[in-house]
């Protein structure tokens, strides 16, 4: 028995050999054991064979006495599962023939050598003939890549260029024929392709550990004989799951200095291990949640190295061990791991639980549990004030602005969506009974769009954060009405109607009111009489541009411009003298053009002037009237319009299906219709009920379709997505108020389609073509 229990040894350490990570070309090993077959596990249950893998390090001395091969060293540290068929003596050449290759360190740039492709691996040699000395081999395996033939080397070089990366080597080739580089690099994908996973000593430890989570001895034994899945001070040299040689997934990062994926996951866990020692964590957690999101594929790595980093740690309870916990709290809130990752981590933080209860480690696994049930993709890196929040597992303060001078500070976190606070703010303002339905939006001094339901509070905070310290600019969440469905229920005692005095007033001064300038200055008079009550001189007034629509100012100063003799603009007609057009130097262009603009700006001041004068004129007409009765006079003139309660978007109509000729119009949407106006005019061209819209949805990057009365009209905008959304949740409404179910609904309760039960087609996803 005990010569078998040796030969057992010996057979144990050279068959899994390819187990040592590659952390370095001289490296020794800290230990490595298997379980013996023969030994039975303490519960007498039937033995459980287990892989140990230790974490190698790099010896003082720097080597080990140990030659290999380049052949050899190329399959170090991969785990590739047994072929079925057998090896064959001399492998079947697959590709052979002359190509050249780029040979750095000599003054030749390509040195041309014969390569022969078989099963495994490519190889090159001096020449063809038998006999001729191999001077290079690339192994073949899954996590090989290859990069085709492009354009841009052949007009650069005058050559077809094909790169074929390996774990150890890169061998760029050129040849002068395309189809020859074509066929190559077609031949050695298929070989990879064929190749079975490599796997690497941790992710069979993963499985291990999975396949015996409910043995804790069995498991226990595993950590305690496989350094590599324990905390270690040491640096990592490779990292823990594989990724593809020369992988160029990340290239479209390449301003930000990116390097393989395999380098940025060794410099990940040095960026991890720093966090023990920094002063300030967060700028090193930022980092890292930064290139996982560049870097989607090393969010399963930085996963697997923090659970490294959190098991068998020699002081758990230290402020330095739980920057590591800190780190993964962030992480979970950010990113999920994939599904294996997945269960991995939830063992781990389930067995931590277990073995230091109502401990800080306790805290923060119990908070990652219920933030990897909660968690989506996020689109934006945390901020510094969530991550400050996240490391101590609190929530942030949020402040959500509605129309008047109003408020609300809401408690978010990272998974709060806009729907949520939609449906808060709807409670805390008494509007759960409201006919008509409430968004987000994300607005500043120039424009407001809306939110969709799913979009995560926490990003849109963060990018409004960047985008302020871009452009110091002022940008707000705010609560607003978004679907008008019932004008008439809203009372006039209620919060809603002043939501619906505020945004109507909004449209007013965009321009997006069709009035008449007396009606424009009756309104300015009854807003001033709202908002300020009764006309005093010494009652601050409002600037000009938050009462009267800036168009309607500029039309008067134009017309003021225009000459009564010939109908043109004064400032067209050229001086007096008959080579005067003619003889105008630069400097006398320049100063004709200062003066144009100084007399421009004083009749836009005058103008301004005698505008601002009538609307106090008429204020002062309106001392006695309170609030609500001012606000309710506003709103009937408002509604003298056929159109009031729609959303305008300005488009660019195509008169002809060819869009030959296209105007500038206002699409409106409303409750019940979609209509189309020029800009300025109270009556509508064309109006659409929705009983009579086939479909609508994008037809290309910027176009709009609606399908309507046997006709397709085409609109051209840069507000597709609201316009979809908008149509989407008027149709929405509408079916739910009637008690039916024909749209079909997304996640954030707004529908993707409609087909009327007569029309033919059916409306496609908005991201796709109608």
């Amino acid at each position: 028995m005990p010569l078998q229990g040796v030969c057992w040894l010996l057979c144990c350490r050279q068959g899994f050999s390819l187990l040592g990570r590659d952390y370095g070309e001289k490296e020794e090993e800290e230990s490595f054991e298997l379980r013996n077959k023969d030994d039975l596990t303490p519960n007498g249950q039937s033995p459980v064979e287990v892989i140990h893998v230790s974490q190698p390090i790099c010896t003082a001395n720097g080597t080990n006495g140990v030659v290999v091969s380049d052949a050899a060293d190329e399959m170090k540290s991969l785990i590739l599962e047994k072929n079925k068929a057998a090896l064959e003596e001399e492998p079947e050449i697959l590709v052979k023939g002359w190509l050249l290759r780029e040979v750095r360190g000599n003054w030749i740039k390509q040195r041309r050598f014969w390569f022969v492709l078989s099963q495994d691996s490519l190889d090159y040699y001096s020449g063809p003939e038998k006999g001729a000395r191999r001077l290079g081999t690339l192994v073949l395996t899954s996590l090989c890549s290859v990069i085709w033939p492009d354009k841009q080397t052949f007009k650069e070089t005058g050559y077809w260029s094909i790169t074929v990366y390996g774990r150890k080597h890169c061998y760029r080739l050129y040849t002068k024929h395309f189809n020859e580089a074509v066929h190559w690099a077609c031949a050695i994908q298929k070989i990879i392709d064929t190749k079975s996973p490599v796997q690497t000593p941790t992710q069979l430890l993963i499985q291990d550990i999975e396949e015996n989570k409910f043995n804790p001895e069995v498991v226990e034994h595993i950590y305690q004989h496989n350094p590599i899945l324990k905390y270690t001070q040491g640096p990592l040299y490779a990292p823990l799951l594989p990724f593809p040689y020369g992988s160029l997934e990340h290239t479209y990062h390449h301003g930000k200095g990116y390097g393989s994926l395999c380098e940025e996951a060794v410099k990940l866990f040095n960026g991890l291990q720093q966090l023990e020692s920094a002063h300030d964590a967060v700028p090193i957690i930022q980092g890292v949640l930064q290139t996982c999101l560049d870097l989607r594929p090393l969010r399963d790595e930085v996963y697997c190295q923090l659970v490294k980093q959190t098991s068998h740690t020699p002081a758990p309870y230290t402020a330095a061990h739980l920057r590591y916990w800190q780190l993964l709290t962030c992480m979970s809130c950010t990113f999920l791991p994939g599904a294996t990752v997945l269960k991995y981590l939830r063992f781990h933080l389930k067995r931590i639980q277990n073995q230091s209860p109502e401990s800080e480690m306790d805290n923060y696994a119990s908070f990652i549990c219920e933030a990897l049930e909660k968690t989506k993709c996020r689109e934006c890196v945390p901020s510094w004030e969530e991550i400050q929040m996240l490391m101590s597992r609190q929530e942030m303060l949020c402040m959500v602005h509605y129309p008047g001078p109003g408020c609300c500070q809401l408690y978010i976190s990272s998974h709060t969506t806009a729907n949520e606070v939609v449906q808060r703010m709807q409670q805390r303002l008494g509007l759960k009974d409201s006919k008509n339905t409430f968004a987000l939006y994300e607005q500043n001094a120039l424009w407001e769009r809306p939110l969709s339901g799913g979009a995560l509070i926490a990003d849109i905070l963060t990018s409004v954060s960047n985008k302020e310290c871009e452009s110091k600019g002022q940008r707000k969440l705010w609560f607003k009405l978004y679907c008008l469905l019932d004008a008439d229920s809203i009372s006039v005692e209620s919060i809603e109607y002043l939501f619906l005095f505020e945004q109507c007033h909004e449209m007013v001064v965009r321009g997006q009111l069709p009035a008449c300038e007396e009606d424009l200055q009756t309104l300015a008079a009854l807003r001033l009489q709202a908002i300020v009550g009764d006309f005093s001189t010494h009652t601050p007034c409002p600037p000009l541009d938050e009462l009267f629509p800036g168009h309607v100012l500029e039309a008067r100063v134009l017309a003021s411009q225009v000459s009564p003799a010939t109908g043109c603009p004064a400032a067209q007609r050229f001086p007096a003298g008959l080579l005067a057009g003619a003889l105008w130097s630069h400097a006398a262009a320049h100063k004709q053009k200062a003066e144009k603009n100084l007399r421009l700006r004083s009749r836009v001041k005058e103008e301004a002037a005698a505008v601002t004068g009538a609307i106090l004129e008429r204020w002062r007409g309106l001392a006695g009237s309170d609030r609500r009765d001012s606000m309710a006079a506003y709103l009937t003139i408002a509604r003298q319009w056929s159109g009031f309660g729609c959303t305008l978007y300005e488009v660019d109509f195509y008169i002809s299906s060819t869009g030959s000729f296209s105007q500038k119009l206002w699409l409106g949407v409303a409750a019940g219709s979609v209509s189309l106006y020029r800009q300025g005019e109270a009556e509508a061209l064309e109006s659409f009920p929705y009983g009579q819209i086939c479909s609508y949805g994008v037809s290309d990057s910027n176009t709009f379709k609606i399908s309507a009365g046997g006709r397709d009209m085409l609109f051209e905008t840069n507000k597709l997505s609201e316009i979809t959304q908008l149509m989407n949740a008027y149709f929405n409404a509408t079916h739910l108020q009637r008690g039916k179910s024909d749209g079909v609904k997304i996640h954030d309760g707004t529908p993707t389609g409609f087909r009327h039960p007569s029309a033919p087609a059916l409306l496609e996803l908005p991201s796709h073509p109608v």
